[in-house]
């Protein structure tokens, strides 16, 4: 009897927010909550399955963080539901709404990412499903896949579209440039306009010869003979540091069961060290790696490694909180490989290891090759009002997406020199330019001289250092 309750009371949940969703595009601008409120909490709240966390202040805006009720299963409504975390971070019900994932867990204080500054509107953030605590109980992990993903949401735009009427822009960097791209492939009359950053395209998992180019090209050869002198010795000074890791992992109660063995995750630190470095560094980063690696003492060398990969993450510890992104790898998005010529076959006993050894074994998994080809191809002859921005020298940049024929007001545009944070504001002036003249159009709010001029474009809100953090966050490991 208990199990018919809570299965009609998810019914009814999922039944009101669809009817809810349902009436989201005849809404007025000027509609109001219930009892005609105009307050914006109670206006998201009475969006069936939406509750509130907290409230946290901030000025100019209001900022909430919410939980939403989700499907597991989008093609099963009924078959169960999970709480979804989202944020809301609300300036004016009359500004464009800019749609943020970025693609792992959300943050719970506020910020405003760049095409938020820039047409100076309301930011909604959604935790990607399966990222705790927005992870179903118990987990089906055959419900973690890019159209369920995508589908969630497609439901919280649905939802409120009501309430915020205006241009809607879908935004995210890395693994949220790859959700604001799936979503668009699956959804594509929801968003305005998407603006992706550093997106890998992974469109044929087995083939990653464009990596082995980018790093045989990237930055100057000196940087380059730096960081592969410094990896290589790592793995021939293996014995000493791998002592010193098995006292590191003693001292901080840090297991290996997943990965296998602590020789396991040395060798894939040491050999996540040179992407890592391009990935978070700068060209002018290269005077602190070890200049003589050979004369470089073992805690220099440990150092180094450990600033840039981070010992602790292919603990057991270390990857839980990112066996979604494993998963999704070895399931659907791909996992790049590269080769070493600088280091000898006797001194690398593993190489990339593939997502597969990253999961809990008791999760099954099974590679679905036609995923990306298919989010490709619709990409290249489909696109519509999309850009995508990369850093000249992000690995995760060589294998971007492309555009073909088909492709309408979609651009794909460099920042020179840039790494895994690059944003518009790095591009050249010209190109940094057609870019927020575009977001501004995209999302209703270009200016008569940005119209008559796209050179005169210009973010509409002014910088906050707090709420615009540019700087890319450093993680450990080997993703986006």
């Amino acid at each position: 009897m208990r199990k018919a309750l809570r299965w009609l009371l998810a019914l009814t949940v999922l039944i009101g927010t669809l009817s809810t969703a349902g009436a989201a595009t005849a809404a007025e601008p000027g509609a109001t909550g219930p009892a005609g409120t105009t307050d914006i909490k109670e206006r998201l709240l009475s969006v069936p399955g939406m509750s509130l966390v907290e409230e946290k202040p901030y000025p100019g805006y209001r900022f909430f963080v919410l939980t939403y009720a989700q499907p597991v299963d989008h093609r099963r409504p009924a078959a169960g539901t999970f709480q979804q975390r989202i944020t809301v971070l609300h300036k004016d019900v009359a500004r464009p709404t800019v749609f943020y994932t970025g693609g792992y867990n959300v943050s719970t204080s506020p910020g405003r990412r760049e095409p938020t500054q820039i047409v100076d509107g309301n930011q909604v953030s959604m935790e990607y499903r399966f990222f705790t605590p927005s992870r179903p109980d118990p987990a089906n992990w055959s419900k973690l896949d890019i159209w369920q993903a995508a589908s969630d949401q497609h439901r919280i735009f649905t939802a409120l579209k009501r309430i915020y009427p205006k241009k809607w822009i879908s935004t995210g960097g890395s693994k949220g440039g790859m959700t604001a791209t799936y979503y668009e492939r699956f959804y594509p009359r929801d968003m305005d306009g998407v603006v992706a950053y550093v997106a890998p395209n992974d469109v044929v998992n087995k083939e990653d010869s464009a990596y082995d180019r980018f790093f045989a090209t990237v930055g100057t050869q000196e940087c380059r003979d730096r960081l592969n002198a410094v990896q290589r010795e790592a793995l021939v000074r293996r014995e000493p540091l791998e002592e010193r890791y098995a006292a590191y992992a003693a001292e901080n109660g840090y297991t290996f069961e997943t990965i296998g063995s602590l020789d396991r995750a040395f060798e894939a630190v040491v050999l996540d060290y040179v992407w890592g470095f391009w990935q978070y560094s700068l060209l002018q980063d290269c005077d602190q790696i070890p200049a003589d690696a050979e004369k470089a003492t073992d805690e220099e060398i440990w150092t180094s490694i450990d600033t840039i990969s981070g010992f602790s993450f292919y603990t057991d510890q270390g990857l839980a909180p990112y066996t979604p992104y494993y998963y999704q790898a070895g399931t659907q998005l791909g996992a790049p490989t590269i080769r070493f010529p600088h280091i000898e076959k006797k001194y690398v006993r593993y190489g990339y290891q593939p997502p597969r050894n990253f999961v809990p074994r008791e999760i099954p998994m099974r590679f679905q090759p036609w995923a990306m080809r298919d989010v490709d191809t619709w990409v290249r002859h489909n696109a519509r009002h999309m850009l995508f921005v990369y850093g000249e020298n992000d690995p995760w940049g060589a294998e971007p997406f492309r555009l073909g024929r088909g492709a309408e007001d979609s651009y794909v545009l460099t920042a020179p020199g840039m790494n895994h944070g690059a944003n518009v504001a790095g591009l050249v002036p010209e190109e940094r330019a057609l870019a927020t003249a575009r977001i501004l159009d995209w999302a209703g709010v270009a200016p008569a001289s940005v119209q008559a001029d796209p050179s005169a474009a210009r973010p509409l809100a002014k910088f906050d250092a707090k709420l615009d953090k540019r700087d890319v966050q450093r993680e450990p490991a080997l993703r986006p």
